[in-house]
């Protein structure tokens, strides 16, 4: 009989997501906030893609690597809002096993992609401070393709490894995942089968992501400090800061979720927190990452005006042309 119950509970079809509250009244507010932060960063990320492929003076490298952050926000954004506000919207919390599977892929993709697009950035500005007479040559169009394909396969080789032990192992019978989005580590507390070589695979991969990304971030930026000190000219030394401000302030948010997520002591976690957490990595920082690149930054700014007025001069041409 035990045998009987155990296997027919394995044979899940359909996860439970416990959501972000259980409460009734927040629902409704919460489904506003979430709606306007999906909203903002959706279209501030779909912008920077379209600017910094059409507008003629962002064809740089560094405008190329934020194109890619720009996709890789937007995908893992994707991944998980439309779904979490569909749950809240009708109020049904079920996600079926096989866009549990496609959601947990892609998100995987995307957020380990953008790891290693945040590495290239930086490199890219450790180039361009320390060696800008030979940035042209170095930062050439096929090395940064070249990294950027890089960091896709690797994400997708990742992704699909983890994921295919995962949907290949024996779950229990009790499928309620304790998050907003199916994400690894509740799944993994559901399986039936044993977990350690997945956890090893995990624990591994996870190091080297981290360890290897952030070691090229503080590298580079450690270089580009000592370039800077050793400028004579202050408005050198404030151009130069400019030019990595945006990038450090999007690096400091980003890594400094990661390491809030997964560095603490076992004793400091639980589950509202973890959830905090991953919310703000999931939906506020793709949010705040096209705004960080976009109040302040000239280049931007002036492509943006640019592109409205093109966009301003077809409409009117049209309207012309109809009348």
């Amino acid at each position: 009989m035990a045998w009987m119950d155990k296997h027919n509970l394995t044979m899940l079809n359909e996860f439970i997501l416990m959501g972000i509250t259980d409460l009734a009244e927040f629902q409704g507010p919460l489904f506003g906030l979430f709606l306007i932060v999906y909203m903002v960063s959706a279209v501030g990320n779909l912008g920077l893609i379209f600017l910094t492929k059409i507008d003629s003076r962002l064809q740089t490298p560094m405008y190329f690597f934020l194109r890619h952050l720009a996709l890789t926000d937007l995908g893992y954004s994707t991944a998980v809002g439309p779904k979490m506000l569909a749950n809240f919207a009708v109020n049904q919390h079920t996600i079926s096993y096989n866009w549990c599977a496609t959601q947990l892929t892609f998100f995987g993709i995307f957020i380990t992609c953008e790891i290693f697009i945040l590495s290239a950035m930086a490199y890219d500005r450790y180039v361009a401070i320390c060696n800008p007479l030979l940035y042209i040559v170095i930062m050439s169009q096929r090395l940064c393709h070249l990294l950027v394909a890089i960091s896709y396969l690797y994400s997708v080789f990742l992704s699909l490894l983890v994921n295919i032990k995962i949907f290949t192992s024996s779950f229990c019978g009790y499928n309620v995942i304790r998050h907003f989005y199916c994400d690894i580590l509740p799944l993994i507390s559901l399986l039936c089968s044993d977990t350690h070589e997945i956890k090893l695979i995990l624990l591994n991969f996870s190091a080297f992501n981290l360890v290897s990304s952030f070691l090229i971030v503080l590298v580079s930026y450690i270089l580009i400090l000592v370039a800077i000190l050793r400028m004579n000219s202050s408005k050198g030394r404030h151009k130069a800061f400019s030019t990595c401000g945006f990038h450090l302030t999007v690096i400091v948010i980003f890594y400094g979720t990661l390491f809030f997520m997964y560095l603490r002591p076992k004793s400091s976690r639980s589950v509202d927190t973890d959830k905090m957490a991953s919310l703000f990595y999931t939906l506020v920082i793709p949010m705040l990452n096209p705004l960080i690149y976009s109040l302040k930054n000239k280049e931007v700014k002036n492509a943006l005006t640019r592109t409205w007025s093109m966009c301003a001069n077809i409409l009117l041409k049209i309207h012309c042309n109809i009348h």
